[in-house]
């Protein structure tokens, strides 16, 4: 059985691949998503990341889809408590913003469609450096202390807001965040490394990163000559112009030929080798694109792979 990794200080233990929500309701429709969920249960997988604004981008979508879609099968299989479930707060069209207002209202209106009476981890999605963090955080411990949230977590904040809300938190004794949602994987590295980095590994912080594939590039499916019909595609494709994705491409290969290994389960497992990653984030839309994820649990990188890749991504 895969081991599970303690999120962070909470006491939260987690797969080490956490399940993106955001193509439920969107890009996988309700049969899809199902499919989906019982092969990752099945396989072992228990973490689930969604937010309350996904998937307000789509055509004839207005937000909360994914979290109706999370709250129709947890109703279904009869499972919420062997599920660690992660949404965000702050922009759903309905309640943008991190007020403390807005917070309960939308922690109240993500407990309805997910039809559970907790959030196990819930997250800031963007911070608004125009809110007080006094404020913020006010409000989240609040969430705590009625039952609503057992823990707390930001996505993309800046180092100094995040210190700042860890002190104000430490200080008052209030609910402090235990883990952290960057943007990083090995094309995107400036996007967490460095201070941000450094504060979570001397705070405790467990990293969650998203864009763990870089929006598909790190699955190899992107290559020179090669059209992918995806709605991500082109995001995914200009990482090809650059010599460093290139390089990056070359030096996945070689380390699954290696371990005749996909490449996207080469990619998640240096993020999960890296300091403080307790869980890189990846979905999948359908059941075929599933395997490769999963595959991070069973994947260990010698220490000469992992330095190979972070050599090839610098």
């Amino acid at each position: 059985m895969t081991s599970l990794r303690t999120l962070g200080s909470s006491d939260l233990q987690v797969f080490p691949l956490a399940l993106g929500g955001n193509v439920f309701g969107w890009t996988a429709d309700l049969d899809q998503s199902f499919a989906v969920l019982d092969a990752y249960t099945a396989a072992g997988g228990n973490f689930v990341d969604t937010a309350d604004v996904y998937s307000a981008w789509g055509e004839g979508l207005s937000g909360g889809e994914s979290e109706t879609v999370l709250g129709k099968w947890l109703a279904a299989r009869g499972n919420r408590d062997g599920v660690v479930l992660a949404t965000k707060v702050g922009q759903h069209p309905e309640y943008p913003g991190l007020s403390a207002a807005n917070i309960k209202a939308a922690a109240d209106a993500s407990l309805r469609r997910l039809g559970t009476d907790h959030i196990d981890l819930y997250y800031t999605h963007y911070d608004k450096p125009e809110v007080p963090v006094e404020e913020i955080i006010g409000a989240l411990d609040e969430l705590v202390r009625a039952g609503k949230v057992r823990h707390i977590a930001a996505s993309n904040i800046s180092a100094e807001r995040l210190e700042a809300s860890l002190d104000f938190s430490e200080r008052e004794g209030l609910a402090r965040y235990v883990a952290l949602q960057p943007h990083y994987n090995l094309v995107s590295r400036d996007t967490y490394e460095g201070e941000l980095q450094d504060l979570a590994a001397r705070t405790g912080l467990a990293a969650v990163p998203y864009y763990a594939l870089a929006a598909g590039f790190l699955t190899g499916k992107y290559r020179p000559g090669t059209a992918v019909d995806s709605v991500r595609a082109g995001g995914a494709a200009k990482h090809l112009e650059s010599e460093r994705g290139r390089r990056v491409l070359a030096a996945l290969d070689e380390v699954a030929g290696a371990h005749d290994a996909p490449v996207a389960t080469v990619a998640l497992a240096w993020l999960a080798a890296q300091p403080t990653v307790a869980a890189p984030i990846a979905s999948a839309r359908t059941m075929e694109q599933l395997p490769a994820l999963l595959g991070v649990a069973g994947l260990s990188l010698t220490e000469d792979e992992v330095a190979r890749l972070t050599r090839a991504s610098a």
